[in-house]
């Protein structure tokens, strides 16, 4: 899990936005630290409808910028805007970083038996059977994921993940390419279509 609040540093050239509208201006700002505080500010103090405005700094000139960007995406997704359920969140992923999928799979369910909008529940359920090998659960996992947000590129990454390891190496590309249309900074994600595309090159030199 993220940490509950982003922040530019401590030797900030600019004094961070104090309302929405200061944040909303700073978006679009010449300087880039201060596009930078506009991007920390929605993510710390803003909802699910300002995913857009976030999205659109994925493509910013900054690469800083882009960074918090895609980290104050994660943050808006984490939150639930439920302590019980922030605290289910904590213990799952603890649960699922200590190898203890079983349970990181019944607290997750527990989430999504709680608040089924809530997306990262499914995400991070999706995570557990990925984990696990259970492929199938993890697939059926990530379509709830983008069905509730088409833009979630961790649950799009994560379809070409379980598709690589089921070697349906097209799907998987397919996917790989929907998570960079969104986010365009995935570098793994780039990586992994550069191997595989290579893989399937080879695979078709084999069968001729």
């Amino acid at each position: 899990m993220l940490a509950a609040t982003l922040t530019v540093g401590a030797a900030d050239a600019f004094p961070a936005p104090a309302t929405r509208e200061e944040a909303l201006a700073a978006l679009d700002d010449p300087q880039t630290e201060r596009r930078a505080e506009g991007v920390v500010w929605v993510a710390n103090h803003g909802g699910m409808h300002d995913q857009p405005l976030l999205l659109k700094r994925l493509r910013d000139e900054s690469p800083f910028v882009r960074e918090f960007a895609e980290r104050g995406l994660w943050l808006l997704w984490a939150r639930s805007g439920d302590a019980e359920i922030d605290r289910l969140m904590v213990a799952g992923v603890e649960q699922m970083q200590a190898g203890r999928h079983p349970e990181a799979v019944a607290t997750f369910t527990e989430v999504i038996r709680r608040k089924p909008d809530f997306t990262e529940g499914w995400n991070k359920r999706a995570t557990v059977h990925y984990l696990a090998g259970d492929y199938p659960r993890s697939l059926a996992d990530c379509a709830e994921v983008v069905k509730r947000n088409p833009s979630h590129f961790g649950a799009l990454s994560g379809y070409g993940q379980v598709y690589f390891r089921l070697e349906d190496y097209e799907k998987a590309l397919q996917w790989w390419r929907r998570a960079l249309e969104v986010n365009p900074n995935m570098t793994s994600v780039e990586i992994n279509i550069k191997q595989t595309e290579e893989l399937v090159k080879k695979r078709r030199g084999r069968a001729i």
